[in-house]
């Protein structure tokens, strides 16, 4: 299998680095969806757009049962060297690359199932929408095992290591805004000082006491208040809110506690304060059957001395919804370890590019696993 890469590595080198330099924000991967559509229908698959947004699907064979493997799409708007971009520092771009090597290196095999392979290129994971919408969509109605692929932080899964599985946490992103009067500077009892509620509500957060045996924070990530003369106390500003907690039952009391805070503060202060959720994070629900077959794939790949086991990340991952909305489906995710450094989402993060491969055919391997594992437990389907 791994001569047959080989033969990919150059080319698919060279995808990583068209999406790197080619980056698209969430919502708006329209020149990566042509792009990727096009190369795989050079090789001879029929990519399905989806209707209405970004994203496609490809398949291989079909049949009475289906193995899903799904990449994210989406880069993050964030400065690079003082200038705004869009900008794959999450991975995202490897994700793809490692996707369409999979694609590839089946079809490099000849690989035949009994049933149906499906490839999801999913959109918008960074806003937590992509998986949702696609659910909606019908997309992951027929799967019965679920994979993915994320990157890891040297500090988590040194180089030469994969992971069975992510125990990714809950996230969810408020937006606020406070609603009071603008004042003189010398006047300030006339109006409503929005810095000031600002502050108190960031130390109110910072008060807030859950169960200490689960990890959870609530951080404001953005705030904006008033414009250019600095004689004007402003009353009115907007900011935004990064929920975290590694369950779903903390999330939600997390929650709860964020909107007593706020209420309570613009009670004391006689503002409105407006809370929405703009997007959330369900945290991970791996199936222990999907575990076992990527366990499996990562030591025939690179050694048992080589398998972590599914660890806890504070970071979250919407590919979780389609376990949650779909109770069914089997999954995991691939942690692939790749020295990754200075940290996910850092504007200049780097990885060791070789890694990639070993994604693909710990990927491939899974797949060809899950199939006949599948194929093996029924026997309708072997004499078929």
């Amino acid at each position: 299998m791994r001569t047959l890469l080989n033969e990919l590595k150059e080319e698919l080198l060279q995808v990583f680095d068209h999406l790197h330099e080619n980056a698209e924000v969430s919502w708006e991967e329209i020149q990566t969806t042509e792009y990727l559509s096009n190369l795989l229908s050079a090789y001879g698959l029929n990519p399905i757009p989806f209707d209405g947004c970004t994203g496609f699907i490809a398949e291989i064979g079909e049949g009475p049962y289906c193995v899903g493997l799904r990449t994210d799409m989406d880069a993050l708007w964030q400065e690079v060297d003082g200038v705004f971009k869009a900008n794959h520092s999450c991975g995202h771009d490897a994700h793809m690359t490692m996707i369409v090597g999979t694609i590839l290196l089946l079809k490099k095999l000849d690989f035949q199932p009994k049933g149906k392979l499906k490839f999801i290129f999913q959109p918008a994971e960074e806003k937590g929408t992509g998986a949702l919408k696609l659910i909606e969509k019908g997309v992951v109605d027929d799967i019965d095992y679920l994979y993915g692929v994320h990157l890891r932080p040297k500090e988590e899964v040194p180089l030469g290591k994969c992971s069975s599985g992510i125990i990714n946490g809950a996230a969810r992103f408020v937006s606020g805004e406070i609603i009071g009067e603008d004042a003189h500077g010398a006047r300030p009892h006339q109006g409503n000082n929005s810095i000031e509620i600002g502050a108190t509500l960031v130390n109110e957060f910072s008060k807030i006491h859950l169960n200490p045996m689960v990890p959870y924070s609530v951080k404001m990530t953005t705030f904006h208040a008033g414009a250019q003369s600095k004689n004007v106390i402003p009353g009115h500003a907007t900011f935004d809110l990064d929920l975290r907690a590694q369950t779903n039952e903390v999330m939600d009391q997390l929650n709860d506690a964020v909107y007593k805070i706020t209420d309570a503060a613009a009670a004391i202060n006689g503002v409105k304060i407006v809370l929405k959720t703009e997007a959330q994070i369900a945290a991970a629900q791996i199936h222990p059957d999907a575990q076992r077959l990527m366990e499996q794939a990562i030591v025939q790949t690179i050694g048992a001395e080589n398998l972590v086991q599914p660890y806890m990340s504070a970071g979250g991952e919407d590919f979780h919804f389609y376990t949650i909305k779909r109770p069914k489906i089997k999954a995991t995710m691939l942690g692939l370890g790749c020295d990754l450094s200075p940290g996910l989402h850092h504007p200049k993060m780097t990885f060791d590019k070789e890694a990639l491969f070993t994604g693909i055919e710990i990927l491939a391997k899974t797949m060809i696993n899950t199939c006949e594992v599948i194929e093996l437990n029924d026997k309708s389907i072997i004499t078929s």
